[in-house]
């Protein structure tokens, strides 16, 4: 009895805020390195969300300084539609605090957890209130805001409030201070180049203790927005059932029509029919027997499946390839969107690219790239399904060599799009094993993997030819000076012959005294459309036809230009280089091209 009377006055209530103070690795938040990714990552999927919704091109800054020997200061700002000043305390001070839990339909965040986990992960590691600042329009000045959270009452507590001016029309603002190291940088580019793949609308602008690294959008257009659907029948539990029905003073076969998504009258008359209910009777009136017999009755009734063209968003082939093509300049490349599938109830897209070549390593493991809902899945690969669903596929029937994963210059991206992504853990690293998931992955990737044996197998053909063709159109010109030095006249342009003896795309990069020289001869009878990535130390600032876009990476700088050329015509380009680099050429099948790096 005393033993008892003792134990009962240790319990006492937590509040969430409390639990996972103790238990951020759950949020992951397990170690300073990786809780700098998390802090802008979870910044990041708000502002992508929100821009979206409002239908914005989303601008992204960025910005990490050291602010003591290992405290850092991240301020991720960006020009969505802003926050109603009432709403910032809680949005950003109050855990599982969010507008889309309830909402069936893609969204990157939906428990209300992650920025505020962020904010409570600062204060916790260097005792440093957020700062917030917000701005609805142009018209209003911005409010702002620094705050903390009260871990015991999962409450916001606003240390200042002050109304400001500020430069941006719209937009909203977070600054945070905690302890971490940059020995994740690596990684934190890497996080950001992927974002902006498979989110190909959006520019990042990012600023590591002043220098700056750009990632520029390739698409125009804002994807169209997720609209959220009625739950469906067959992604229901008892418990959520029970509460539905208790909320409802609808006859339960308008409650049928009316809360669940594809439920019309003649499946909802087939369904109380089955469970014997009369469906005249209020929903908020069935016993917990009934109850439990019409939610049996309605898993086992056919039901077209959710609309997943409302309530989702793919980023469809087309522009991953493009994403893909900016990033890694590669040989070859070619994506699969699968159609629509359900498990569960919910609704799910899968899509799959697969690259090679280009920039890729040469030896070791395939570059693996996870997505769910456009975020990448930088963690835990080895228990994601979409790992274990490359892993079980025979790679050598497509010409790649395998040690479980595929080896060799291949790059594999997944992207899994649903209304509720199954994954193993709240930190959200890894996909769980579901078999239709998996079944629609291993099914893109098979398609995938027979394009690419396709394009292996020609380029295999047409080696004999192309070596043949890089002799003759590298020994001309020298027979031509040669001639021309005899005979004490100009050394000619060689072009036009050797077109005709080649009946090729002649691409030629090379050193011209102190400028870079880019040219493409078009030999053949057939316009071509092609890209070309320079990939250099050199800016290609000053070029004679600017590039089409530049992005910077590790030191070096791609140069892309979009070249269409008619029959028999020519592109030239020039830029003050030192030379060094490569060039690689995508849109033109390899047995009609040659390619030649004159200064290698």
């Amino acid at each position: 009895m005393v033993l008892a009377e003792e134990l009962a006055k240790q319990q006492k209530s937590i509040s969430v805020a409390e639990f996972f103070e103790k238990n951020k690795h759950l949020l992951g938040f397990d170690s300073p390195t990786r809780g700098i990714i998390t802090t802008i990552k979870e910044a990041i999927d708000n502002a992508l969300d929100a821009c979206e919704e409002s239908m914005v091109l989303p601008d992204i800054l960025v910005i990490i300084r050291k602010t003591g020997s290992d405290t850092y200061s991240i301020a991720v700002e960006d020009n969505g539609p802003g926050i109603m000043p009432e709403q910032v305390p809680f949005v950003f001070g109050k855990l599982l605090y969010g507008s889309r839990f309830h909402q069936v339909r893609q969204s990157r965040g939906q428990q209300g957890i992650g920025i505020s986990a962020a904010v409570l992960y600062a204060q916790l590691t260097s005792g440093t209130p957020a700062v917030v600042i917000s701005r609805t329009g142009a018209k209003t000045k911005a409010h702002r805001f620094t705050l903390m959270i009260r871990t015991q009452t999962n409450e916001p507590e606003v240390l200042s409030h002050e109304e400001i001016d500020w430069a941006l029309p719209h937009g909203t603002r977070i600054e945070l201070e905690f302890a971490s190291s940059m020995a994740a940088k690596k990684r934190l580019l890497e996080y950001l180049k992927y974002t902006s793949i498979v989110n190909p609308h959006a520019r990042f602008r990012i600023e590591i203790d002043g220098e700056g690294t750009t990632f520029e959008r390739v698409s125009g257009e804002v994807p169209p927005c997720p609209r959220s659907i009625k739950p469906h029948p067959h992604g229901i539990e008892l418990g959520i059932l029970k509460r539905m029905a208790a909320a409802s003073d609808l006859p339960v076969e308008v409650f049928l029509q009316e809360e669940f998504s594809r439920v019309g009258k003649k499946t909802a008359s087939e369904i109380l029919a089955l469970a014997l209910i009369d469906g005249g009777v209020t929903a908020s009136s069935l016993s917990p027997p009934d109850l439990k017999t019409l939610l049996a009755t309605m898993q086992t009734v056919r039901i077209p499946a959710p609309p997943a063209q409302t309530c989702l968003s793919p980023i469809g082939e087309e522009l991953l390839v493009e994403g893909l093509e900016k990033e890694f300049a590669l040989d070859f490349v070619k994506a699969r969107s699968r159609a629509p599938g359900v498990f569960s109830g919910h609704s799910f897209v899968v899509e799959a690219a697969i690259g090679y070549g280009g920039r890729l390593e040469a030896e070791g493991s395939a570059k693996i790239l996870r997505f769910a809902n456009r975020v990448p899945l930088l963690y835990q690969q080895g228990a994601c399904a979409i790992t274990q669903s490359i892993q079980s596929i025979n790679w050598k029937g497509y010409g790649i060599s395998q040690a479980g994963l595929p080896m060799g210059p291949v790059l594999i991206l997944v992207h899994v799009a649903s209304t509720n992504v199954p994954f193993t853990s709240e930190s959200k690293d890894a996909v769980a094993s579901i078999p239709e998931v998996e079944r629609e992955i291993v099914l893109a990737l098979q398609e995938l993997g027979r394009d690419l044996k396709l394009f292996l197998s020609r380029r295999d053909r047409g080696r004999i030819a192309e070596d043949r063709a890089r002799a003759v159109c590298a020994i001309i010109p020298d027979i031509a000076s040669k001639v021309a030095e005899i005979v004490e006249a100009p050394v000619p342009d060689t072009s036009a012959i050797e077109g005709r003896i080649m009946r090729r795309v002649v691409v030629k990069r090379g050193l011209r005294g102190d400028h870079v020289s880019i040219r493409v001869d078009n030999h053949t009878a057939k316009p071509v459309e092609l890209t070309l990535y320079d990939i250099s130390a050199d800016t290609g600032e000053g070029a004679t036809i600017p590039p089409d876009f530049v992005s910077d990476l590790d030191g070096e700088t791609t140069k892309c230009w979009r070249v269409a050329l008619p029959p028999h015509e020519s592109f030239l380009t020039e830029y003050p280089g030192s030379g060094g680099g490569s060039l690689s050429v995508q849109g033109i099948d390899e047995s009609q091209m040659v390619l030649l790096n004159l200064d290698e």
